[in-house]
C-alpha cells in the first residue's frame, strides 16, 4: 500500500486498534439525558422551550447564540423535566437540558430533506447550520463557520479527516467501514457546499480495510482521491495532515482557510449527509468505549446527552477499580471526576484505566535532553515556554509561540524527566489569553 511521507516530529504509540476495532452497537436508551447547552467552540446555544414541555426526537430545544454557536437538538422524544446546571465533560457545571424519554422516538420534521445538487451554496450552509453540526473529531468548531470562513479566501481543496490518530479510539474507523457510503456522500455536500473541485481523504496506513472500501466507493465521485498516510501521532492534526497531502503549511496565528483548505472529520462528513439527505440534525454520535479497567471494548451509537455510566454498564463494567477516566483519546483527551457527565458532540471516546495504569512518578527538574523539542510537530521549544510560565514571565512564553501549541501531548510523552510540559503549556496559553483579553477592556 502506497503511503504519503510523514511530517517531521510526532510518536509512535502503541495504538490498540485491534482491542476495540469492533462493529457498531446501539447504546440503550438511559432513564435520562442531560443536553448541555454548550457542546459546541463558541457561544453557548440558548433555550427555546420551557421545563415541562414535551418534545420530538430532533427538535429544535436551543438555538444559535450568535455566528459561532449551534443550535441544539433533543435526542429522544420526551418531557423536559429541568434546565439547570449539570456536570459537563470540560470539569465544571454549566446549563442543560434534562429529558426524560418516553420511549416511542417520534421523529420531528422542522428539518426539511434536501436534494443536494438542486440547491445552492448558501441553502446547504444553512441547512448545515440549523442541524447544529460541529466538528465530531473533538474539536467542536461549528461547520457552518469553517464553510462559510471560504467565503474571504480563495478555497481549492477539501480534506476529509479519517486518521483517528489517538491510541484506542476506532470509531471513525468503524463509521468509514460500517457507512463509508454515507461518509463520501457527505464530503461530497461539503465540497458542493465550499464550491471546489478536489477532495482528499487522508486515512492512517492502520486502517487497511477502510482504506480499500472507501477507495473503491469513491471512484462515482469526480476528483476524489484516497489517501493512505503515515500512522505517526499527531497525524489527524488538521495542519500535519495538510502539510503531508499538500505540502502546505497553515501560517503562524492562520488557519487553514488562509492557505485555501477545508478540513472536516469523517463523522461529520457522515453527519451533513443525514441532515441534508433525511432531515436528521445531529443527535447522536458514535462512541469509542476502551481502556484497560473496561470488561468488554465496544463501539457504540450513543445519543447526545447519554450518562457515560449507561456505555460503561453496555460494556459490562469494570473489572477492577477505576483509577482513571478520560473522555476522548489518551494524549488530547480530558479526565472526569466520576461517570455523571453525558456524551456531547465532541465525545470520540471513553476509556477507563486502573490504578495500576496511572503513573504517580513525582516531576524532576529539565535535564535539556531536547527530546521534547525533537517530537512537538509545530517545532516548538516546550521546554523554553514552560520554564518562562513557570516564572510568571508570560511575554517570553508568548515570543516563543506557546499559543501555537496544539496541547498534543508529544512532549509530556517523552519527557524522561516527567515534566507536565502540556499541563503548563495549556497554563501558559489560558494566561496570555486572559492578558490580552484584560487589555482589550
Amino acid at each position: 500500500m502506497n503511503t504519503a511521507p510523514t511530517f517531521r516530529g510526532g510518536i509512535h504509540l502503541p495504538d490498540h486498534k485491534r482491542e476495540t476495532h469492533h462493529p457498531i452497537e446501539t447504546c440503550t436508551l438511559p432513564d435520562q439525558l442531560v443536553l448541555p447547552l454548550s457542546q459546541h467552540a463558541g457561544t453557548p446555544a440558548q433555550p427555546c422551550v420551557a421545563v415541562g414541555d414535551r418534545v420530538a426526537k430532533g427538535q429544535c430545544v436551543a438555538t444559535a447564540e450568535g455566528e459561532v454557536s449551534a443550535p441544539v437538538h433533543a435526542s429522544t422524544s420526551g418531557s423536559v423535566v429541568a434546565i439547570e446546571p449539570r456536570p459537563h465533560p470540560s470539569g465544571r457545571a454549566l446549563p442543560a437540558f434534562v429529558i426524560e424519554p418516553d420511549g416511542e422516538e417520534r421523529w420531528a420534521t422542522d428539518l426539511t430533506p434536501l436534494e443536494p445538487r438542486q440547491w445552492s451554496p448558501e441553502n446547504l450552509k444553512q441547512h448545515i447550520r440549523d442541524a447544529g453540526i460541529v466538528g465530531m473529531g473533538g474539536g467542536t468548531f461549528p461547520t457552518h463557520v469553517k464553510l462559510t470562513l471560504m467565503e474571504q479566501h480563495s478555497c481549492d481543496t477539501l480534506i476529509i479527516n479519517g486518521c483517528e490518530c489517538e491510541p484506542w479510539l476506532s470509531g471513525d474507523d468503524r463509521l468509514m467501514v460500517e457507512q463509508g457510503d454515507k461518509v463520501l456522500d457527505g464530503a461530497d455536500i461539503l465540497r458542493q457546499a465550499l464550491g471546489v473541485q478536489r477532495t482528499l481523504i487522508g486515512i492512517e496506513a492502520n486502517k487497511p480495510e477502510a482504506i480499500a472500501l472507501l477507495r473503491h466507493a469513491s471512484r462515482k465521485f469526480d476528483a476524489m482521491e484516497v489517501i493512505c498516510v503515515p500512522s505517526t501521532y499527531p497525524q489527524g492534526a488538521e495542519k500535519q495532515l495538510i502539510d503531508v497531502l499538500l505540502g502546505r503549511q497553515v501560517p503562524s496565528g492562520g488557519h487553514p482557510a488562509n492557505i485555501g483548505v477545508v478540513v472536516d472529520n469523517v463523522a461529520t462528513a457522515a453527519a451533513v449527509s443525514d441532515a441534508v439527505r433525511y432531515g436528521r440534525p445531529l443527535v447522536e454520535r458514535v462512541v469509542t468505549v476502551a481502556g484497560p479497567a473496561l470488561a468488554t471494548p465496544k463501539n457504540l451509537w450513543v445519543r447526545l446527552g447519554t450518562p457515560l455510566r449507561t456505555l460503561v454498564d453496555q460494556c459490562g463494567g469494570s473489572r477492577e477499580e477505576i483509577g482513571k477516566i478520560i473522555v476522548g483519546g489518551p494524549m488530547m483527551g480530558q479526565s472526569q471526576l466520576n461517570l455523571d457527565t453525558p456524551v456531547v458532540k465532541g465525545t470520540t471516546g471513553l476509556l477507563l484505566f486502573g490504578s495500576q495504569d496511572v503513573s504517580l512518578r513525582e516531576a524532576g527538574p529539565c535535564i535539556r535532553c531536547g527530546r521534547c523539542i525533537a517530537v512537538c510537530p509545530l517545532h516548538l521549544l516546550p521546554a523554553t515556554i514552560t520554564a518562562y510560565a513557570e516564572r510568571g514571565r508570560f511575554d517570553g512564553a508568548l515570543t516563543y509561540g506557546a499559543l501555537e501549541c496544539m496541547e498534543c501531548g508529544c512532549c509530556t510523552y517523552v519527557c524522561p524527566a516527567a515534566r507536565p510540559l502540556v499541563q503548563m503549556l495549556r497554563y501558559a496559553k489560558a494566561e496570555i489569553i486572559t492578558r490580552q483579553k484584560e487589555c482589550l477592556t
